[in-house]
C-alpha cells in the first residue's frame, strides 16, 4: 500500500477502522509554526459523529487528539509530527456475520483478491472512511501554515440526493451559513430540504450521496508544477483518497465540454494594480498553475454502500449467489462529514506546492 502524500509537506496515514488507533504523520512543516493540540482538535470535531448530525452512524467516538511528537513549547521543531486518535467505540460483530459475503459498493472484493484474505476487514479496515480523521488532523497543520502567507481553504456542501444549493460567493458568509446547519450547507432552504431527504432516505433502509465545493483563496500566482505535477493534477490525487469520491472537476468543470471558446474563455482586466480575470470557468487554475483567482473544485460523493436494503451478492466460500442485509452503524449520507476531509485535504496539498515552490520558507518567524 501507498500510504503516503506530497513532496516536502508529505503525510503518512496509519491505523484501520477497528485497529486501536488512527493517526498521521506530518513530516516537512517548517519549525516555529505556533500549533497546539486545542488547533488540531477544532478541526478533528468538524469530522466527528454527533448529534449534530442528522443520521450519521450511530459509533460515537470521542475523538480526543493526541500528538506524540513534532511539537515543543507550542511551536514546531521541524520533526515529525506524529497524531492520532484511540477507537473506543468498537463492535465487530455484524462484520463478522458477512466476512464472505461482498458487500456490493465497497472494497471488499477487490481487498480480497489483491490481499488474499489477510487485510483488516473489520468495519472496512484500510478502505474506512474513518481512516480521513487522520487527514483532518493533517489538514489543520497545513492550514496554519497557509495561513501564514494569506491562504484560506473552505468546503461546503452544495448538493445531496439531488437538492442543489445556491451558496453565496463570499468565503465568510459561506463558513457563518454553514456553520448554522447540520449538514455543512451554505444555503439554508436547501439544507432543510437536505436533512428532510437524508431522513427519508434513512426510513427506506437506504442512503443518498452529494457534492461537496472547496474553495481556496488568496492564492498566489504559481502553484502547481507542469506537466504531471499540476494543481489539479495534485488534488484530485488527494481527493481520490477520500472514500466515496467517484468525480473531481474544477470551475466550470464537465460544462466547459458544452462552452464555446468565447464563452469559456476569461478575459484579463486589471484589478487594483493586479492582473485578475473577468470569470473564473478556470477555477482558478491555468496550465496547471494558480491564477491568483480562488481555487474552486467540487467533488461527487455516492451514496453510503452500506445499506439496510437487500442486495444481491456471491458468497465467496461456496462461490454462490446469495444476497444480504448490511448491519452495523453506518451514515445515511456520509456527505456532511466529508466536507472538512475535502477542505483539509485541499489545505495539505496547497502546503506541498506552497513548500515546494518557495512561497514558504523552512522557518517561521
Amino acid at each position: 500500500m501507498n500510504n503516503s502524500l506530497g513532496e516536502i509537506f508529505r503525510i503518512t496515514s496509519f491505523g484501520e477502522s477497528h485497529g486501536d488507533c488512527i493517526g498521521i504523520v506530518v513530516d516537512g512543516c517548517p519549525a516555529g509554526l505556533p500549533l497546539t493540540v486545542e488547533d488540531i482538535q477544532q478541526e478533528a470535531d468538524k469530522r466527528k459523529s454527533g448529534r449534530n448530525r442528522p443520521l450519521a452512524t450511530a459509533r460515537k467516538e470521542e475523538d480526543r487528539v493526541e500528538i506524540f511528537s513534532g511539537i515543543f513549547n507550542g511551536r514546531t521543531t521541524g520533526a515529525p509530527i506524529m497524531m492520532s486518535i484511540w477507537n473506543r467505540n468498537i463492535d465487530s460483530s455484524e462484520y463478522e456475520k458477512v466476512i464472505k459475503l461482498i458487500r456490493p459498493g465497497h472494497a471488499d472484493f477487490t481487498a480480497w483478491e489483491k490481499y488474499g484474505g489477510f487485510h483488516d476487514w473489520r468495519g472496512s479496515g484500510r478502505f474506512s472512511g474513518r481512516i480521513t480523521a487522520g487527514f483532518v488532523m493533517a489538514g489543520a497543520v497545513a492550514k496554519k501554515l497557509l495561513a501564514t502567507i494569506g491562504i484560506e481553504t473552505v468546503a461546503h456542501v452544495v448538493e445531496i440526493g439531488g437538492i442543489k444549493a445556491d451558496p453565496p460567493d463570499d468565503v465568510s458568509e459561506i463558513r457563518r451559513i454553514m456553520a448554522e446547519n447540520e449538514v455543512s450547507c451554505a444555503d439554508v432552504a436547501a439544507a432543510t430540504r437536505m436533512i428532510d431527504a437524508i431522513k427519508t432516505a434513512g426510513r427506506a433502509g437506504d442512503s443518498v450521496g452529494g457534492v461537496i465545493e472547496a474553495w481556496a483563496t488568496g492564492l498566489p500566482v504559481g502553484l502547481g508544477e507542469p506537466v504531471f505535477d499540476t494543481l489539479e493534477g495534485c488534488l484530485a490525487k488527494a481527493y481520490f483518497a477520500i472514500p466515496a469520491v467517484k468525480a473531481v472537476e474544477f470551475g466550470a468543470g464537465a460544462e466547459v465540454a458544452r462552452m464555446s471558446g468565447s464563452d469559456g474563455n476569461d478575459p484579463f482586466a486589471m484589478v487594483d494594480g493586479r492582473v485578475r480575470t473577468a470569470g473564473n470557468n478556470a477555477g482558478g487554475i491555468l496550465g496547471g498553475i494558480s491564477n491568483g483567482m480562488p481555487l474552486i473544485a467540487r467533488l461527487a460523493v455516492k451514496a453510503t454502500p452500506s445499506i439496510a436494503k437487500e442486495q444481491r451478492t456471491v458468497d465467496l466460500t461456496s462461490g454462490e449467489e446469495a444476497t444480504l442485509k448490511v448491519g452495523g452503524r453506518h451514515d445515511t449520507c456520509i456527505v456532511p462529514r466529508a466536507a472538512v476531509v475535502a477542505e483539509s485535504m485541499t489545505a495539505v496539498v496547497l502546503a506541498d506546492l506552497a513548500l515546494r515552490g518557495g512561497f514558504i520558507g523552512r522557518i517561521i518567524k
